[in-house]
């Protein structure tokens, strides 16, 4: 008996070092952004600043192409996300519901784009676009953040409808529902939780695009994530947390308010070729 209660404190021992570790991992460099963020004077080996200061802040937000990349990065992104929920859930729907040849192959390429170092296929993706006069305009920029998020908005939202019993949609359509009516009272409401999850993800994937926009959007349409770049470059780091803090916070916010929504199994089985 005794060794049981030696082996279950060992046990408890181990599962909180795990859990300090996992926390220290992921919760170390934000708390570094944070404290670096409103230091005004911060020196090694110090652990904390010698003073605190709102000045990094006042500077960055003083700077006229940071205001107006915040912007423009919110404007894409919604831009970017209502355009594919348009296009990719009568498609998800598709995928879910119909019978059609080479439907698994189909699926999967929507895959493809992360398959393949993303440079590569945006330097591609740029030739073309040049030919067709849509370098440096918005609609371009649009276009190449789609290109990026259809995985998203494709697979997480088929997964949604799968999971919509067919049972329940002909129990509506046997009291005399149209199937317009079915889809809009039974199959999107259930399905809704999946497709809610896939627009936060692709308007965080939008959020932090840089390269296809450096590549297509240089240079008149500047991005946060570019911005950052040059601030991190030519400012004081205290001045690139304070921009990573504006640029995670709204990362952070949207996966917290997606685990209301939807449960680690349906998100898995999104990624699932069916």
């Amino acid at each position: 008996m005794l060794w049981y209660f030696r082996g279950i404190g060992k046990r408890k021992i181990v599962e909180f070092v795990l859990l300090a570790a996992f926390i220290l991992f992921f919760a170390g460099p934000l708390l570094n952004l944070v404290v670096l963020a409103f230091s005004g004077q911060w020196a090694y080996p110090d652990l904390l600043p010698n003073q605190w200061s709102l000045r990094w802040w006042r500077f960055v937000f003083q700077q006229d192409d940071v205001v107006q990349s915040i912007g423009l990065s919110f404007l894409i992104a919604s831009i970017v996300t209502v355009l594919s929920i348009v296009i990719c859930i009568p498609a998800a729907y598709a995928f879910a519901r119909l019978r059609f040849p080479f439907k698994r192959m189909f699926l999967f390429s929507f895959l493809l784009t992360h398959a393949f170092p993303k440079m590569g296929l945006y330097v591609s993706i740029a030739v073309l676009f040049y030919k067709l006069g849509l370098m440096d305009t918005l609609l371009g920029v649009i276009l190449i953040h789609m290109i990026n998020v259809l995985m998203f908005m494709t697979w997480i939202p088929t997964a949604s409808f799968r999971s919509v019993h067919a049972a329940q949609e002909e129990s509506a359509r046997d009291v005399g529902a149209s199937p317009f009516r079915v889809f809009r009272s039974i199959t999107l409401p259930m399905a809704m939780p999946g497709i809610l999850v896939a627009s936060i993800f692709t308007f965080l994937n939008s959020l932090d695009e840089a390269q296809g926009t450096f590549l297509v959007g240089m240079p008149n349409y500047k991005t946060m994530p570019i911005i950052m770049y040059s601030i991190i470059t030519d400012f004081p780091s205290s001045a690139g947390a304070v921009f990573s803090i504006i640029l995670t916070a709204p990362t952070i916010l949207l996966l917290l308010l997606s685990q209301r929504f939807v449960s680690a199994d349906v998100m898995s089985s999104g990624f699932q070729v069916k």
